[in-house]
């Protein structure tokens, strides 16, 4: 790798000149500039930031890995990724996103090169192969999502599994027995992804301590899927009188769009939560009640929980969001 003494020697200049042209803290002529980046350009040469640390500043960039895997909805993943980024520009820091599916060797790059000051993980899986490295990293490093074993981390996340207990407690109040349980395609769950699994768990276990009839069910993003769920749906809960949904915005639209063709009323002919929602569901029609995914909240508290890091002073943490429900007229007592 070029060093700062390859460029000084094929500009022709100073290392004190490379470095006072490539930092801005003094004005260099123009002829000498140019002589400068040409150097840096043949050479491949990137300042180490390192070096700015250790003359006491920091890079101020931030590594963002959020790999995109093939079952990753986009819609959903870039209200975190836009959450994270707003949140440390008031930090008065940048983002270097990192979106490879192999997402290992590009931390590793980041944090060899001394590039970023600290690094913010999303899509979490329980089993995340990032985790055994950040463990090794002397870098300030917070996970939004909850991996299997949280040992030495500082993590964040709604809590879904308290999500999945209010939606099954709501109801429960209102009368419900039999409760259909719509999650995200069946991908989510075999990578191992965490909050789906979190969220599908937890409600099994409630809908068990309340006595309630369950089934889960996984459709494609497709009307065909769709349908073929809630008929499964019907087939083995035949007193099915809610829903919770706990999967995207397509599967929620086509869902409102199959029970309307079946002349069905919401919420006197079956009532539907939507949990761990990103998106606004008061633009559905009808609108739902829902349980909101904060991706506001969690994301900003990702970035300060690093910003901490950063002074030293925080010891490792796991961080759950609690819960809100907000009523949208999608549900009603049992008649």
């Amino acid at each position: 790798m070029a060093s700062i003494q390859d460029v000084a020697r094929a500009a022709g200049v100073s290392i004190s000149t490379v470095s006072y042209a490539l930092s801005g803290k003094r004005t260099i002529a123009a002829a000498t500039r140019d002589r400068i980046d040409a150097a840096v350009a043949e050479l491949g040469y990137r300042p180490n930031a390192g070096a700015r640390m250790l003359a006491g500043s920091r890079t101020n960039l931030l590594a963002l890995s959020a790999p995109l895997h093939a079952d990753t909805y986009a819609p959903a993943h870039m209200t975190f990724v836009l959450a994270i980024a707003e949140a440390a520009r008031e930090f008065d820091y940048d983002t270097v996103l990192l979106v490879q599916d192999e997402a290992v060797n590009g931390l590793r790059r980041m944090v060899s090169s001394k590039l970023v000051d600290g690094i913010v993980l999303l899509d979490v899986d329980r089993d995340d192969t990032r985790v055994p490295l950040v463990r090794e990293l002397d870098i300030p490093v917070t996970l939004v999502g909850i991996p299997g074993d949280t040992t030495g981390l500082t993590c964040v996340d709604l809590d879904f599994e308290s999500a999945a207990c209010l939606s099954v407690e709501r109801l429960v109040a209102q009368g419900h027995r039999q409760i259909g349980l719509i999650g995200h395609p069946s991908e989510l769950y075999e990578r191992g992804s965490n909050f789906p699994i979190r969220f599908r768990d937890a409600f099994a276990t409630a809908a068990a301590d309340f006595g309630v009839d369950t089934l889960f069910v996984m459709p494609e993003q497709d009307p065909a899927s769709v349908k073929a769920a809630v008929d499964e749906l019907r087939a083995t809960l035949p007193g099915l009188s809610a829903l919770v949904l706990n999967c995207n915005e397509p599967v929620h639209t086509m869902l409102l769009e199959l029970l309307r063709k079946e002349g069905l009323s919401i919420p006197a002919d079956l009532s539907i939560v939507s949990a761990c929602s990103s998106f606004p569901t008061d633009q559905l029609d009808p609108p739902l009640d829902v349980i909101p995914l904060p991706a506001l909240v969690t994301g900003r508290r990702g970035v300060e929980l690093t910003m901490r890091q950063l002074t030293g002073s925080a010891e490792p943490v796991v961080e759950l969001v609690p819960p809100s429900y907000i009523a949208k007229g999608s549900t009603a007592p049992v008649a």
